[in-house]
């Protein structure tokens, strides 16, 4: 008797193991999608692969940083499925543009920051620009304490300074500063360092840095989408040409009405469709189309 009871909870295991092995043939392969590149766009990039997975659970996305030169380096390679960046293809040197796709995916303010013990919280586009090409060098020259300024530049291959010195320096050279790629790195640095400045993603903000206007207006995304806040980057996914099917469905969603009134403005980016200006890769501003 045991040994029938036996043989039928075997032969039970064995039909159970045979119905699971043929349902897993039945589901399809696990797509990949690896997204690598800007560090301003990393933050929503990977909000919305966490709800991505709910509507396409076969789908598995790897998003990375690296920098804006990286990412486009990289897709150009074909080494990654999108290369991110906060910068047109055309402002990075050896990148041919005939080869990728640009999929505009949202827009970046970019914010001036200071050391919260500073006291100051307003400057004017000449004074950023004093400060940036070495003009002035201690806050006492604008009616701040007595201190020098440390600046803190972004990286060669950051999109966002790329932003930053199209709108401040307009050709000027930048003074040589410590220069760091990661936002997250430039937030901590100036965080703890008495008299310093840099700039970030808005998406970074938070109490341990002071943001600064500029000639007293903030970088609200109601003065980003007109221009009255000029610090701003698109935030771009480019791909090769002929992307994959998983890539595609992928982009369609980061550009979907339900991402951009929902996960977009709540990472503190701005809606690509609310905005009533346009950007080329030279820099120039004109009404939106």
């Amino acid at each position: 008797m045991k040994r029938i009871i036996t043989v039928v909870i075997t032969a039970a295991i064995i039909v159970g193991l045979g119905i699971g092995w043929i349902a897993a043939k039945k589901q399809p392969p696990l797509s990949k999608v690896t997204v690598v590149g800007s560090s301003a766009l990393q933050p929503l990039t990977e909000a919305v692969t966490k709800e991505y997975r709910t509507v396409s659970p076969q789908t598995s996305i790897t998003v990375q940083g690296g920098g804006s030169g990286t990412g486009l380096s990289q897709v150009q390679a074909g080494a990654v499925s999108i290369g991110s960046s906060d910068i047109f293809a055309e402002q990075k040197d050896g990148i041919d543009v005939q080869k990728l796709q640009d999929h505009i995916v949202a827009v970046s303010g970019i914010v001036p920051i200071v050391n919260r013990d500073l006291g100051i919280k307003n400057l004017s586009l000449t004074q950023l620009r004093q400060i940036y090409t070495g003009k002035v060098t201690n806050w006492q020259q604008l009616g701040g304490p007595n201190l020098p300024i440390t600046v803190i530049n972004r990286a060669a291959g950051s999109g966002t300074r790329v932003a930053f010195e199209q709108v401040i320096l307009k050709g000027q050279q930048a003074v040589n500063a410590q220069e760091q790629d990661s936002n997250g790195t430039v937030k901590e640095i100036v965080a703890r360092t008495p008299g310093a400045i840099s700039y970030i993603s808005a998406a970074y903000l938070s109490p341990q840095v002071q943001p600064l206007k500029i000639a007293g207006v903030a970088a609200t995304a109601k003065n980003i989408t007109t221009n009255r806040w000029p610090l701003w980057s698109y935030e771009h996914m480019y791909t090769q040409q002929k992307p994959t099917k998983a890539t595609r469905e992928f982009i369609n969603y980061m550009q979907s009405k339900h991402v951009q009134q929902t996960v977009v403005k709540q990472a503190h980016y701005v809606n690509i469709h609310d905005m009533q200006v346009q950007k080329d890769a030279t820099g120039k501003v004109q009404g939106k189309e």
